[in-house]
């Protein structure tokens, strides 16, 4: 599987970035406490592989370590809904291929441009706050699969710099697809960079303009803010507002005390947990809701997110791809697919009133694919 972001293979230089994490608002650091909480679409030019282990290898608890936190199913729970990122909630791979413009007759060479520069700040948003230079060839399925590692360590000062991961993982190759892992020294490490990930979400998920304005000055210049959100404008205007019109979705169903969004994509996690926050979708998606299908595929997240959820709960698939479909039909999901920019706006209708009536999952199924029209 080739689990990184986008075609070309030239179009974000391989970087040695370190690390200069941005500092949380002190009244959201102070809210932190010792507890961490519960992880790829296409190729990206960086050559960056994910593992292609089957699954990841579940750690028992022991002394110091704590069982997975992820929070329960919410009571009144009814329906799942569990979307791909990538050309159905955000147009991003066919922007850099080249392919949107073609198919709908816009500028080629224009979509290829907002394309690249999306790429390049998801890689630098990744890079430079969420160690994706340490965790590239250590990636999980879900924010908190090594979180049974963490000991609870108060990271306020902790420097992750100088505490030796990057050397240790290197040399030992402590990050092969065969599943091989470090010691409990190296694992509490890893873990701690996951939490950290997880504060810095939670921090910024709702002001991912402040986290942009902090990203290596080279990026965007000085007025880095301000050209992030004309960068999303300018994508918003080629794909005919494809992203405002999936929020709208997204964001009747975050509404409904009966419904979640979960979100399963091939990007691999961090990379996915950038894109998430620059395309503004943080409000919708929690980061325990995110997962990564590069290594063990989409149907093995599926059957996660159904042990979390509980089999009762009515689940809904959407997607462009097959893969998506193929897991969808193993585990007996309704399926919706999304196919062209207009079937958004009737797709929308079919949301509210999946969200609104109590529909049988075997009628939902056939009253609410989405088709060109």
């Amino acid at each position: 599987v080739n689990s990184t972001l986008g075609p070309t293979s030239s179009s974000v230089p391989t970087t040695t970035t370190t690390y200069q994490l941005a500092p949380l608002p002190s009244e959201i650091e102070s809210s932190f406490t010792t507890d961490s909480s519960i992880k790829l679409d296409e190729a990206n030019g960086r050559g960056r592989q994910g593992s292609k282990a089957s699954s990841t290898r579940n750690r028992g608890t022991g002394r110091g370590r704590r069982n997975n936190p992820s929070p329960p199913p919410e009571d009144g729970l009814e329906r799942v809904f569990v979307w791909d990122l990538d050309e159905t909630i955000i147009v991003f791979h066919s922007l850099l291929t080249g392919s949107y413009a073609t198919r709908f007759g816009k500028d080629a060479p224009a979509s290829v441009s907002l394309g690249l520069r999306m790429e390049e700040m998801i890689f630098n948003l990744a890079d430079t706050h969420l160690f994706f230079n340490d965790l590239e060839e250590c990636d999980q399925v879900h924010i908190d699969d090594v979180a049974s590692d963490d000991n609870g360590q108060d990271l306020s000062n902790y420097n992750f710099q100088t505490d030796g991961f990057h050397a240790a993982a290197t040399s030992a190759n402590l990050c092969l697809a065969t599943g091989v892992r470090g010691g409990v020294d190296w694992m509490r490490k890893l873990a701690y960079r996951y939490r950290r990930i997880k504060e810095i979400y939670s921090a910024y998920k709702n002001n991912v303009g402040d986290l942009v304005s902090i990203l290596p000055a080279g990026l965007l210049g000085p007025q880095k803010r301000e050209q992030w959100l004309q960068l999303r404008a300018e994508i918003e205007a080629m794909t005919d507002s494809w992203l405002t019109i999936a929020l709208k979705s997204l964001s009747i169903i975050n509404s409904r005390s009966n419904c979640v969004n979960v979100l399963v994509t091939t990007t691999q996690l961090v990379p996915a947990v950038a894109k998430v926050l620059l395309y503004g979708l943080g409000g919708v998606f929690n980061i325990e809701n995110v997962y990564s299908a590069t290594r063990v595929g989409k149907e093995s997240c599926f059957e996660r997110i159904v042990a979390r959820f509980g089999r009762k709960i009515t689940y809904v698939a959407i997607g462009d791809a097959k893969d998506e479909e193929q897991a969808a039909k193993q585990m007996d999901f309704p399926f919706w697919r999304v196919s062209v920019t207009r079937t958004w706006r009737r797709y929308t209708t079919r949301l509210i009133l999946a969200t609104s009536e109590r529909l049988h999952p075997k009628t939902l199924y056939h009253t609410s694919k989405c088709h060109p029209s």
